[in-house]
């Protein structure tokens, strides 16, 4: 069904032997997967590694299966070692660019809490919970409306903000796993370079151009990423990061072919 060319394959060993171990190992997870900037957790090392990494069955099959559709054909135009290069620094950039768009949004909810610290007011509470815990609004609701009415209610401030504080350090010590960033950048190339390839993809009725679909999935990828549905825990910005790193890689290249590694 694929013809697997040796770096695609090699990678494909690569991530499964890493969910192995992963799986296998105490904290194997933890060690590798990349957590946010600031966090007591945070590894240099975790930039590379973190994309070897896979929360699941379904995570790891998902990422592999895109990389054994797309990937053949970027390395027989690329050669194994561009390709290697291509995937590591889309992963690696991916990563970097939602590392720092985390550690912005961490920022921002440490300043509005200690605002709500300073001015224990039901406005600021709901400011925090708007921007910052949105899924969490019903639990926070009739908090919001019990420091409304009772503004100097001590014990309720504290409950308020033992809760912001423990979403904080919850979103603090959030790791990231995945190859998506590295694959996302891979999509972006496929349909540059091969972009009237007819694709199936479900759950579409009708088959459709590599250079419609990505563009279309990035758009899907950001939208989903602004309007962060509740109980979604997929960085959508990151994938949209992986395809900016593509697109700059692949511009990069062909304007250059003889300097690109």
């Amino acid at each position: 069904m694929f013809q697997l060319t040796p770096t695609v394959r090699n990678l494909l060993i690569a991530n499964v032997v890493f969910f192995l171990l992963a799986n296998a190992l105490p904290g194997g997870l933890g060690l590798l997967a990349l957590y946010p900037v600031g966090s007591e957790f945070f590894q240099p090392w975790q930039f590379l590694t973190y994309m070897f990494m896979h929360a699941g069955i379904g995570h790891i099959f998902s990422n592999m299966f895109g990389l054994m559709v797309f990937g053949p054909l970027l390395e027989q135009r690329w050669g194994g070692q561009r390709f290697l290069v291509f995937w590591l620094i889309c992963g690696l950039g991916s990563g970097m660019l939602y590392s720092g768009l985390r550690y912005y949004e961490l920022n921002k909810m440490r300043h509005d809490i200690e605002v709500f610290q300073q001015d224990p007011s039901d406005v600021h509470l709901q400011d925090f919970v708007e921007n910052h815990a949105k899924e969490y609004e019903p639990a926070f609701a009739p908090v919001v409306r019990q420091l409304h009415a009772t503004p100097d209610n001590s014990g309720l401030v504290q409950s308020a903000l033992n809760s912001m504080q423990d979403l904080y350090n919850r979103s603090l010590n959030g790791p990231m796993v995945g190859a998506s960033g590295a694959l996302f950048g891979v999509l972006f190339a496929f349909a540059y370079l091969f972009p009237n390839t007819t694709l199936f993809i479900f759950p579409l009725p009708v088959p459709i151009k590599a250079k419609y679909l990505v563009p279309l999935y990035g758009l899907y990828e950001l939208y989903s990423g602004i309007h962060q549905a509740p109980g979604d825990n997929v960085a959508h910005f990151a994938h949209v990061a992986g395809l900016l790193v593509g697109f700059v890689l692949v511009m990069l290249w062909e304007r250059n072919r003889t300097q690109f590694y």
